[in-house]
């Protein structure tokens, strides 16, 4: 336990915790991390997980999030260790759609050609975007954290009262857990479960544009595994595999590549992407202190990451100064 009351307290370890808590130390303010559970066990871990914004709001701070982090993202890739990886592949879609507005920001964004296409997809494109790999990744976050004088402490909150009585400020990043601790009814979960297999040496993404359906299909090369999936299961709250869903997203992706069909399978993933209307980062005065809300992020935590990251330490140093 430090002896020392930090500036901050950044409530949540997932990758909008770690990615606020960061940018806070290494602007100079001391911070600690209170999470209720590991890194390891949070949706984040879970996650893929490539760029691309994903059925976020509102559109324009989207936008500006999302290309902050981008650009971010593309500088970690020149290092081994984080885990950030530039990895070209086709996104497409069975019906004749267009693409999305984002693509432009990608590197080498082109639509594809018709014999570039699986069978019976009708459109697609192909670029080179961020693919993280997120065990590696949240490892090097916390690296990062301890290297810039942060600190993670597991404790449980109940309340905001309970930071508000250590620290001037709290940021608040719980994702899922603001449902109850806001308290935020707006806030609901879309269920994700991902299956990670073998690699049978694949090294470009394929991910299909299934519109507002909940059965995804896509699969990520991450070296010598592949991530596949996957769900999106709105107000599904279970933490555990599905085997039923599992083999059902292993056939999906098999049906597009056929050497996915017999891939051995490694392990499997499940996260409840914690999702609202909008995505909340904003200042609060409550219960006596000031609460930086960070989370609501859906599909989207690891897009826009670093740029809502910057904004909630931006708000924190403001309600410090």
């Amino acid at each position: 336990m430090n002896q020392v009351k930090p500036d901050a307290i950044v409530i949540g370890a997932g990758v909008s915790g770690l990615t606020t808590a960061i940018c806070l130390a290494e602007a100079g303010v001391h911070v600690t991390i209170w999470t209720a559970e590991p890194t390891e066990e949070t949706t984040s871990m879970a996650a893929g997980a490539m760029w691309g914004p994903y059925h976020v709001e509102p559109l324009d701070r989207v936008q500006a999030w999302g290309a902050a982090t981008l650009d971010i993202l593309r500088r970690l890739a020149d290092d081994l260790g984080t885990g950030v990886r530039l990895v070209s592949g086709i996104e497409a879609a069975r019906e004749l759609v267009d693409p999305p507005a984002w693509g432009g920001q990608l590197d080498r964004f082109r639509m594809c050609a018709a014999d570039e296409l699986p069978p019976g997809f009708a459109a697609g494109w192909r670029y080179t975007a961020p693919l993280v790999d997120m065990p590696t990744y949240l490892g090097y976050l916390r690296r990062r954290l301890a290297d810039a004088g942060g600190h993670i402490e597991r404790r449980r909150v109940t309340a905001f009262t309970e930071a508000v009585a250590e620290a001037p400020v709290v940021v608040n990043c719980t994702g899922m857990g603001a449902r109850e601790l806001v308290p935020d009814p707006d806030l609901f979960p879309i269920r994700g479960q991902l299956v990670v297999v073998e690699n049978p040496g694949l090294t470009e993404f394929f991910s299909e544009d299934t519109g507002s359906s909940p059965d995804l299909l896509h699969y990520y090369p991450h070296g010598d595994t592949l991530v596949l999936g996957g769900t999106a299961q709105t107000n599904a709250w279970s933490r555990e595999p599905d085997p039923e869903v599992a083999a059902t997203i292993v056939r999906r992706c098999g049906e597009v590549e056929p050497r996915l069909r017999d891939a051995r399978i490694i392990s499997h993933r499940v996260g409840l992407r914690p999702t609202r209307e909008q995505v909340r980062v904003e200042s609060q005065e409550l219960y006596g202190g000031r609460i930086i809300h960070n989370y609501g992020h859906g599909g989207a935590g690891v897009t826009l990451s670093w740029g809502c990251a910057a904004d909630a330490a931006a708000l924190t140093i403001a309600a410090l100064a």
